[in-house]
């Protein structure tokens, strides 16, 4: 493998890395969101989900985002009779999302993200050198 495969393939990883925050961003910012109307339902946790492929110009497996995934736990339960989209035992559905996980899947997906970055500088280090090299 050479020099630019490594850049490459740490470029996919960050690439991949990006939209799973992205989309934990956007459940995040949908976690107190209520449906529109009193029989529909609330905003669904989005769960990232990936896949690995074999680039053959790199001659190497990359990760792929793929479509996210819904997740099928149930939705949280709040007792508020006043509330317009309130059932009729008095609870709103909101949504099942939860920003301590929500926080955790976040801070992996930063650490995968660093761990991309640090690959890339080692990669674009050794060009460096390798450079210097071949110029003496």
């Amino acid at each position: 493998m050479d020099f630019f495969s490594a850049l490459q393939i740490a470029a996919y990883g960050m690439r991949a890395q990006s939209g799973r925050m992205r989309l934990i961003a956007e459940n995040l910012a949908n976690a107190d969101s209520v449906s529109t109307s009193a029989t529909g339902e609330p905003y669904r946790r989005r769960i990232a989900a990936m896949t690995s492929e074999f680039d053959r110009e790199l001659n190497a497996n990359v990760v792929q985002l793929i479509e996210p995934i819904q997740d099928r736990t149930e939705f949280r339960l709040q007792f508020d009779p006043g509330n317009p989209r309130a059932d009729a035992a008095g609870y709103v559905r909101l949504p099942n999302v939860n920003a301590l996980v929500e926080m955790m899947d976040m801070r992996d997906a930063q650490r995968s993200y660093e761990a991309n970055i640090q690959a890339l500088e080692g990669a674009r280090s050794m060009l460096v050198r390798t450079i210097d090299l071949l110029r003496r």
